[in-house]
């Protein structure tokens, strides 16, 4: 389902929204400004002399108040196996999300932690060959270095489906570290 990207007054990303939510910012005059075609539309009920209200909404849009910005320390496997464009770095094979598993570069069990600079897509062959060792350990270097996305990009990898003037805003502030394939 298509959502509309929320930004606050500075223009950071804040969440995907719902079009009602959406509506509803729209309605209490808290859009600040809006980017991209004003297609998203809204009806609403029928007037005494049988209007129906509609109301436009663009794909992004900017509200008043402090809105907190993406937190990075929230994750799931769908954006760290987006974020690592579906392949294990380990093999550089290409899998679909239910081949492909979370594997912690510096083991749990030596003190490794759960975040994204620790965190790859492995196939599950390979996950289960490295085991409990780090890569030099198991002799299986890694194809790319994990990184923390900004949080434009880490908005991009938590929603499934983009509309084409919410990417242009996100891509704008994409740091370079991975060539992010667009679907």
């Amino acid at each position: 389902m298509n959502k509309v990207l929320r930004l606050n007054a500075a223009g950071m990303p804040s969440s995907w929204i719902t079009f009602e939510d959406a509506a509803v910012l729209y309605c209490k005059d808290q859009v600040l400004w809006e980017m991209g075609d004003k297609s998203l539309q809204m009806r609403g009920g029928l007037n005494r002399t049988g209007v129906r209200s509609i109301l436009d909404m663009a794909p992004v849009i900017a509200t008043v108040g402090t809105g907190k910005v993406v937190s990075l320390n929230s994750f799931n496997n769908a954006m760290l196996f987006r974020r690592d464009n579906y392949h294990c770095l380990y093999c550089g094979g290409q899998f679909v999300h239910s081949q492909l598993t979370r594997d912690h570069v510096h083991p749990q069990g030596q003190g490794g932690s759960n975040k994204w600079t620790n965190l790859v897509a492995a196939c599950k062959r390979c996950n289960h060959a490295k085991g409990n060792r780090t890569p030099e350990q198991a002799a299986m270097p890694l194809l790319a270095i994990p990184f923390a996305p900004n949080p434009f990009e880490a908005m991009y990898l938590s929603q499934h489906k983009i509309l084409g003037d919410q990417m242009a805003y996100l891509k704008q502030k994409f740091s370079g570290r991975r060539n992010w394939m667009v679907a």
